[in-house]
């Protein structure tokens, strides 16, 4: 057999033992669901067999309806509808109370809801950790590897793979891969003020030039910006320490059989996949099991339903407005609603609004509601004028990827960030939710459609995100084959995992070089006292 041939078959065994493998799947509920599912389906597409374990309480996955994946039912005592009413407190706190209520009743208000989500989340994770027979049946199957969102843990508890893929903004999804000595992959936007990626993944994020997540700053701070955004960096360490390392540190110990921590069963992923990317970031120090994928959905605008196309083309020349607050609003107060929609119907433009709520009784002629629109192919179409979001990154980077301008109404975790990012980058104005006014959001549209600023730099952003050597999706899954290839990364894990805080920051080597510099200027003041005494008595001598 020629060298060639060989070679051309040791390539497609290679390849082979990837592109066949056994893929399990640990998802999380809503928009994290629909980042991991992009994936998922291009896995599908080379050849991976995909099975996705679905609690029972999710609510936007149905484990009867025809998939390209299979599903692994997980049992758990929490209903449907717990679960949904769990949610609509949290938004409902977000949107309408956490910035009315005072200071200290919504910082307790807060972490109530931060204790009922834990609740939800050991109550899975011990759903899972203590089904016996779940468990068997997965080891059984002997999976190649697995992808989590550790948003909802226990996705890394399950069975013999090669890999794991996990959120870290979650706990439990690296209990397994850590039990059964497996590679394990995280997948995330970032964590609150960055403290997994910081504290856990080593990543340096100096706070004169590096804004905090969730801050809204931007690279470029003034002293009291500088000064703010190194005390939430110092918050939110505290918070990190107090609220999950002390309650899941003794979890993570009790499960593996040893000491240990969350933080360090955390820090051995051997690569970080950030749902961003440079057009959308601002610059900063990296590390090489880092990779940015930001905008790994998008995709070239597709034809529209014959409906909505014939609603576009019946704007004319003003174009279209696409508005849409994500999938996880689907209800607005009657006021709220009221406000919004007299705004659009001001507009000479035709609107798209994705809404489930009631009605609003000002809703104009130019507006038209649908509980879901082909938001991606709208932003692509050459008569989108504007976007009003608010501001999630599956969004915020469609919109980046067809360069159009912004309108930006924020309302909780990632959203202020990103359209903070936006407009910096000069692509977006910002309004907020709970002052918004009708003249508010009137005002904002007409600026960033008849300001051609705003569309340069949409426009802008747009060429620098395709101008990429490779496309997000195809990195993401080039890392996640490449650490199945290899059983891992940790050629590109560096170092700092392996030391302690104060070696981190040098503090042993600045107290030695102290210590060092006290002893030598303590031993130099007794030599120049000596010598000064020993000159005084001889000069004295002398006189005598």
């Amino acid at each position: 057999m020629s060298g060639k041939k060989v070679a051309v078959l040791w390539l497609l065994a290679v390849l082979g033992s990837v592109s066949g493998g056994k893929v399990l799947v640990w998802p999380v509920d809503n928009s994290h669901w629909l980042n991991m599912e992009y994936i998922l389906h291009e896995l599908v597409a080379r050849g991976h067999e995909v099975t996705v374990l679905l609690p029972s309480c999710f609510l936007i996955l149905n484990g009867t309806e025809p998939s390209p994946f299979q599903f692994e039912m997980v049992e758990v005592p929490i209903s449907k509808s717990e679960m949904a009413a769990a949610m609509d407190e949290g938004f409902y706190f977000w949107f309408y109370e956490e910035r009315r209520l005072p200071f200290w009743e919504s910082f307790y208000k807060m972490i109530d809801l931060l204790r009922k989500f834990e609740n939800i989340t050991r109550t899975i994770c011990d759903g899972v950790v203590k089904n016996k027979v779940l468990l068997e049946r997965l080891r059984a199957s002997a999976f190649d590897v697995l992808l989590a969102d550790p948003l909802m843990p226990s996705g890394e508890l399950f069975a013999k793979f090669d890999i794991l893929i996990a959120d870290p903004l979650a706990v439990c999804g690296e209990l397994a891969a850590d039990l059964l000595a497996i590679p394990f992959v995280y997948s995330f936007r970032f964590s609150e003020g960055n403290v997994v990626e910081r504290l856990c993944g080593g990543l340096p994020s100096p706070p004169s030039y590096v804004p905090a997540s969730t801050t809204g700053l931007t690279d470029h701070m003034s002293f009291v910006e500088r000064l703010q955004n190194f005390f939430f960096y110092f918050a939110m360490d505290l918070f990190f320490l107090k609220f999950w390392r002390d309650e899941w540190d003794g979890y993570y110990s009790n499960v593996l059989g040893r000491p240990t921590t969350l933080c360090e069963t955390m820090g051995k992923a051997e690569i970080w996949l950030i749902r961003t990317y440079w057009d959308f970031e601002f610059p900063r120090p990296f590390l090489p099991n880092f990779e940015f994928v930001g905008g790994l959905h998008c995709q070239p605008a597709k034809p529209l339903p014959k409906e909505i196309e014939e609603f576009v083309q019946s704007s004319g020349e003003h174009g279209i407005v696409v508005f849409s607050l994500g999938s996880m609003v689907y209800n607005l107060t009657d006021e709220r609603s009221n406000v919004i929609a007299k705004a659009l119907s001001q507009l000479p433009q035709n609107v798209l609004w994705r809404y489930k709520g009631k009605k609003p009784e000002t809703l104009g002629s130019n507006t038209r509601i649908y509980d879901w629109i082909p938001q991606n192919d709208l932003l692509g179409h050459p008569l989108t004028k504007a976007f009003i979001t608010h501001g999630g990154t599956n969004g915020i980077y469609e919109a980046i990827y067809h360069g159009i301008p912004i309108v930006g109404i924020p309302m909780f975790a990632d959203q202020h960030d990103n359209v903070a990012h936006m407009r910096a980058k000069g692509a977006a104005v910002e309004l907020d939710f709970s002052t918004l006014t009708t003249q508010d959001l009137v005002d904002a549209v007409n600026t960033v459609i008849n300001n051609s600023t705003y569309k340069e730099s949409a426009l802008k952003l747009s060429k620098i995100h395709h101008d990429q050597p490779i496309k997000p999706l195809d990195r993401a899954v080039f890392w996640i084959e490449f650490v199945m290839r290899h059983k891992g990364a940790k050629h590109l894990r560096p170092a700092a995992h392996h030391l302690t805080w104060y070696q981190y920051h040098c503090l042993d080597v600045l107290a030695f070089l102290f210590t060092c510099a006290a002893i030598a200027g303590f031993i130099l003041v007794k030599c120049c006292m000596f010598c000064c005494r020993k000159c005084s008595r001889v000069t004295k001598k002398k006189k005598e």
